[in-house]
């Protein structure tokens, strides 16, 4: 009897995939909303776009502890009633929730870069778990089309959360614009209902899925035996960065030179909109408001691309390679983003933002799907979480470094560090096609097992 045979996950109906992805609709929600705001917010509160990155810094620097933490005990838990990874999930989505509900409400830099950390930190505990999640419950056959679904569920979280300071002004005739040291209506009551959204599609994936149970029934029993408390844990988490398979490493760096451009653009690029392309002066300013707004809108508008896009890039990765499909996508990301600064209509704005989203949808799913099949079944937890190093690493860089070049440098110009972030995408995608080693199809069977190669449509 072949491996295969003794340890494939039954197939999963669309229904099913649906459902235990549907939590990862909630938790982009809640990254979104901050993604869009949080800049905003903190020059609503008095900071100077300089201060920006230092303030997203506490975040990151916890999510690198958290991540592979989580991962490891995720790995290393079972229980009868709420399986491995939902206690996380739950946990996650209660705190993140309430972080949410009182973020709009923060009266000074610190409470809102304090709120911001626990935002993280729990949003972490509760996203981490869901990439192992998917190889625990699918087949080999199927788990690209679980990271897939993923990436739909993220766009669609994405396209609303990011809308919905505009769809609060316009649609229900909130204020968009508040006194120094206060936060706009339309901004309070969009954190109200991701909040919302957060714990509710949380719940729905909790209580509709269930986890299987270990294989080895003596999976109790030999953690026990091995346990050797928080060193033990310490020590296998290095073990397992000092000894990150080949192809890991190289999808890390392709990781490590992408995400600054994600970074660059949600720290700067709605407030960018409302003073570069509205021409808007401050927080209390009509016009940066009105170009707030619209900035968080184009968000919302690469998040629905990224939600119709992730319906057709299975099969262009199928037609050209993951790690050629990837390496395109990532130029379509550079383009948006460094063309943002030659837009003088606004409307323009959305034909940039339809590169982000291109991107967006392969950064998703693409870097994941390369990486499935080369890791230990037992260990998924660990090196997702390791995997992540590589996106806190740039935001850390980025926070503690880019506050200097934007004073010494770029001389506070937004649009400049958007552009820079497209620039490091190229450097990202000329390495991902350059490095990265696809194997050729065979026909045997042990081959087959670690490729995702079928079943790729949603």
């Amino acid at each position: 009897m072949s491996l295969k045979t003794v340890f494939e996950n039954p197939k999963l109906t669309l229904a099913q995939i649906i459902n235990m992805s549907v939590g990862f609709f909630g938790i982009q929600f809640g990254w979104d909303l901050q993604r869009a705001n949080m800049g905003r917010i903190y020059e609503n509160l008095g900071a100077n776009p300089d201060q920006v990155p230092l303030l997203f810094l506490a975040a990151p620097l916890t999510g690198l502890l958290v991540q592979p933490i989580i991962g490891y005990l995720s790995d290393r838990t079972w229980h009868p009633k709420w399986g491995r990874r939902r206690p996380y999930f739950m946990i996650g989505a209660i705190v993140s929730s309430i972080a949410l509900i009182f973020m709009p409400h923060s009266s000074v830099l610190w409470m809102a870069a304090g709120l911001l950390w626990i935002l993280d930190v729990f949003g972490n505990i509760a996203m981490e778990p869901f990439r192992a999640f998917v190889t625990d419950k699918l087949p080999d056959s199927q788990v690209n089309r679980g990271f897939i679904m993923q990436s739909m569920m993220i766009g669609l979280g994405g396209s609303v959360a990011s809308a919905l300071p505009w769809l609060m002004k316009n649609v229900f005739n909130l204020q968009n614009t508040a006194e120094q040291g206060s936060i706009p209506e339309n901004v309070k009551f969009s954190f109200y209902i991701g909040a919302f959204f957060f714990f509710a599609a949380v719940l729905w994936t909790v209580f509709t899925t269930k986890e299987y149970p270990p294989q080895n029934p003596d999976f109790k029993e030999k953690l026990d035996k091995n346990s050797s408390g928080f060193l033990g844990g310490a020590n296998e988490i290095l073990h397992a960065l000092r000894n990150m398979p080949k192809r890991m490493q190289i999808v890390s760096l392709v990781q490590f030179f992408t995400w600054p451009g994600l970074f660059l653009m949600w720290f700067y690029y709605t407030t960018a909109v409302a003073v570069n392309v509205f021409g808007g002066k401050d927080a209390a300013d009509p016009v940066y408001a009105q170009g707030a707004d619209f900035g968080s809108l184009t968000l919302a508008y690469y998040s629905v691309i990224t939600f119709l896009f992730a319906l057709v890039l299975p099969k262009i990765a199928d037609a050209l390679g993951r790690k050629t499909t990837h390496a395109l996508c990532l130029i379509c990301g550079a383009i948006g983003l460094i063309s943002v600064a030659w837009v003088h209509d606004k409307n323009m704005l959305y034909l940039c933002m339809t590169g982000v989203g291109i991107a967006w949808a392969s950064i998703l799913s693409m870097p994941y799907a390369m990486l499935s099949g080369s890791l230990p079944k037992d260990k998924i937890g660990i090196y997702m979480g390791i995997f992540n190093f590589f996106i806190v690493l740039p935001e850390i860089i980025a926070s503690l470094g880019f506050g200097w070049l934007m004073r010494n440098v770029l001389n506070n110009d937004r649009l400049l560090a958007v552009q820079l972030g497209g620039g490091l995408m190229i450097l990202a995608a000329v390495i991902c096609y350059l490095f990265i080693r696809e194997p050729k199809k065979t026909n045997a069977v042990l081959t087959t097992e670690l490729k995702i190669e079928e079943n790729r449509s949603v």
